[in-house]
């Protein structure tokens, strides 16, 4: 994987091939951070990354200025990954290992941008309660939105906070956001 952006653009990072991930591609990300950058300025930002993975989003928000970063995975393995290398790069992430479910019902933490990338073969209640308790639980600061990232197959269109969603190749990001009052 590459961090396409920011203070380490172009390096390279090798996660252990035994972790059990579908790392976001280079050009899905690259697009991804293309509309982040219309809204957001990177800097002011807080990211919660669920089902972090190899830590591929929360490292190209790092290094992207990002300073309030939590990279959540159930995988011992990833956690450690993802730890170590934000050491090695002084990057501002916290690690959690924890169920995502479990996390999101007993998180204080607040973020601008939730990220989650969960297995591609997700039932869709599961992308239903994941959608339900980070806007019942009110993770979300003002302005802020929940990125689920899933196959195209997968439709999340029906949700009450879905705004709209951008297809990459196979894959699909699905963008939803509190209502305005």
């Amino acid at each position: 994987m590459r961090i396409i952006s920011g203070k380490h653009k172009g390096r390279r990072l090798s996660a252990p091939n035994n972790l059990p991930v579908r790392p976001t591609t280079d050009m899905a990300k690259e697009a991804l951070f293309n509309i982040l950058n219309n809204y957001y300025y990177f800097d002011t930002l807080s990211v919660i990354d669920l089902f972090a993975g190899t830590g591929n989003i929360s490292f190209e928000f790092a290094s992207r200025g990002c300073e309030k970063i939590t990279a959540v995975d159930a995988h011992y393995g990833c956690v450690k990954f993802i730890a170590t290398t934000a050491k090695e790069l002084d990057f501002p992430i916290d690690t959690i290992k924890s169920d995502v479910y479990k996390f999101l019902e007993k998180s204080p933490l607040k973020a601008t941008i939730i990220f989650a990338d969960p297995p591609y073969d997700f039932e869709k209640e599961k992308f239903e309660k994941m959608i339900e308790l980070v806007f019942d639980k009110e993770l979300l600061n003002d302005n802020g939105m929940l990125i689920i990232e899933h196959s195209k197959q997968t439709n999340l269109s029906d949700n009450e906070h879905f705004n709209y969603s951008k297809k990459y190749g196979g894959n699909m990001f699905s963008f939803f956001e509190k209502e305005e009052l």
